[in-house]
This record gives structure tokens, C-alpha cells and sequence, in this order.
């Protein structure tokens, strides 16, 4: 990863603001081209985590200048799972930041992005993660993108235009790992027991009638304090990683809701899990006792 782990605070405050990427003013987007040569320019060239950070800010920029505009949903799988014209620009405008500072390296993104890289490393983007709840005019939204280094080394940014907060992790391939909030550093997760903290979960209302997902879920769910199913991943994992949530529990979770958010919550002091079990990968992520319950659980039933 570019990008001494000394600096990387340093140069992560930096990227929140002097160039971070913020490119809206007023009702307008700047230009993608002079969004991109500002990118060059600045901390971003050369930071990985700086670059990541600028790129989840502007997919979080045109998702809240689009929402308030008329939106096409074109339908993907289901009712619920679509796209608007803001996934598209937004992963749109990521892909060019990347293809020109980072050429060498592969793009895989929810909307079809992909591009084959010779480096080694993987640029995983969700461009709006929640777009139903986004269309709908909620706030439980963001934009994330992960960056899959060499062995364990992974980097994660979530912005979440609605509440001004920005979240950033970086894990080393030594395992050395820290996250931060706004450019300041988050805690780490507390030791607490799955009886006393909250799980994000979600689980579609066709899977209710297979009993296959639906009993380890039930049994993992059943020794939590509480459910919430709030529609988007990335916002989940977010805030397990800040301690707002005890842990996340969702099974064959796509790549771009994963590996954002498992950056924070190991930068954080916690873990992640994906265990299989009856012909389903369950992706869990918390602190380790919470996490290891949760597996405990999952594979009783």
C-alpha cells in the first residue's frame, strides 16, 4: 500500500479537508476532469488512504446532489434492487480518478466496473450503498470503497453525506491497523458480550421460507440485546467499527458491503468472520468475543 503507516494519520487529516475531494459547490458538481487534475495535484497521487477517502467523498457528493433531483430507478434483480442515475456517475467518475492515478491496479464496482489490473491489488467500489433507502429518501446511505492489497493489507473508506461523517481504516500486512472518523483516530471496540450489544442484520423476505438461512439466523440473532436492519452495509460495519453497533451478521454479502467496512472494524481493534455453513458464507464482523459467539451460533442450527 502507498503509504508508510507512520504518515498515515497525518496524511489522512490532511485529505478530510485541503483536498479530500469536495468538489460541490452550491447546487453544482465540478467537472470530472478538474475534480481528477485537483486529485493529481495533491496527497491523493501518492496515498492510497488519502485517495480512497477522496473517492467515497465525491461518490457521496453526487449521490446528495442527485437526490434532490428526479431519479430513474432501472431495475436490477428485484423491486428493491436497482440503480439510479447517481450509482452510474458516481462509479462513473471513480473509475476515471482511478484508471488515470492508479492504472495499474484492478477495478471491480457494483455497476459493472471492471477492469483487469497487473499490480496485484483490487479497487472494490460501491458507488451508493442503499439505494433503496436512498431513492426513498432516507439517510441511511453512503458511498465505500476498499482497496485489497498484497496478503492481509487492506484499506476502507464509507462517507455518509447525510450526517457529515467520513470513515477511513488501514490495515498493514503486518496486521499493524488503525481507523479513523473525521481524521481523528476511533477507539477500540470494547470486549463486550453478544447479550449486551446490537446486531445490523439484514435478510430478504424471499429467504423467510428456507430453513437453511433462516434457523442459524434466527439462532445467531436470538443471543444479541437487540436487531436493527437499517439497508446498507457499509453504513453498518461503519458503525460497528465506532462502537455504535456491537456487530454485524449477514450471509452471501457482496464484496463491495464487505470489505469497506472490515478495514474499519479491524483498524478499530475488532475482527471479521466469514463462516459456511449449509451452503451459505455468513460474513460477521465485531469484537472477537461478540464474533466468535455469533460463529458459535450460526453453525448450532
Amino acid at each position: 500500500m502507498r503509504g508508510s503507516p507512520g504518515n498515515a494519520q497525518s496524511g489522512h487529516a490532511q485529505s478530510g479537508h485541503a483536498q479530500s475531494g469536495h468538489a460541490q459547490s452550491g447546487n453544482r458538481l465540478s467537472e470530472t476532469e478538474v475534480w481528477i487534475a485537483a486529485l493529481a495535484g495533491g496527497a491523493a497521487a501518492e496515498d492510497d488512504l488519502a485517495l480512497a477517502e477522496a473517492l467515497v467523498r465525491r461518490g457521496a457528493e453526487i449521490g446528495a446532489y442527485w437526490q434532490r433531483r428526479p431519479l430513474t430507478r432501472t431495475r436490477k434483480t428485484s423491486v428493491s434492487d436497482f440503480f439510479t442515475e447517481a450509482d452510474a456517475r458516481a462509479e462513473a467518475d471513480i473509475v476515471a480518478a482511478l484508471t488515470q492515478l492508479r492504472p495499474d491496479d484492478a477495478i471491480v464496482g457494483e455497476e459493472g466496473a471492471n477492469a483487469i489490473g497487473r499490480s496485484g491489488r483490487s479497487w472494490i467500489i460501491d458507488p451508493i450503498d442503499g439505494t433503496y433507502n436512498y431513492a426513498s429518501g432516507l439517510d441511511h446511505w453512503c458511498s465505500a470503497i476498499a482497496l485489497r492489497g498484497n496478503g492481509s493489507a487492506l484499506i476502507g473508506a464509507v462517507c455518509q453525506a447525510t450526517c457529515d461523517e467520513t470513515w477511513t481504516g488501514r490495515v498493514e500486512e503486518d496486521g499493524q491497523a488503525q481507523s479513523w472518523l473525521n481524521g481523528i483516530p476511533l477507539p477500540r471496540l470494547p470486549d463486550r458480550a453478544l447479550s449486551e450489544v446490537s446486531i445490523a442484520t439484514y435478510l430478504h423476505p424471499t429467504r423467510f421460507g428456507q430453513p437453511e438461512i433462516m434457523q442459524p439466523w434466527l439462532a445467531a440473532c436470538a443471543g444479541s440485546a437487540t436487531l436493527r436492519m437499517l439497508g446498507s452495509g457499509s453504513c453498518d460495519i461503519a458503525r460497528v467499527a465506532a462502537g455504535r453497533l456491537g456487530a454485524f451478521l449477514q450471509h452471501s454479502t457482496p464484496d463491495w458491503d464487505w470489505f469497506p467496512g472490515v478495514a474499519l472494524v479491524i483498524g478499530a481493534g475488532g475482527t471479521s468472520r466469514v463462516v459456511e455453513h449449509r451452503g451459505y458464507r455468513w460474513h460477521v464482523a465485531g469484537g472477537a468475543r461478540v464474533v466468535d459467539r455469533l460463529s458459535e451460533l450460526l453453525t448450532s442450527a
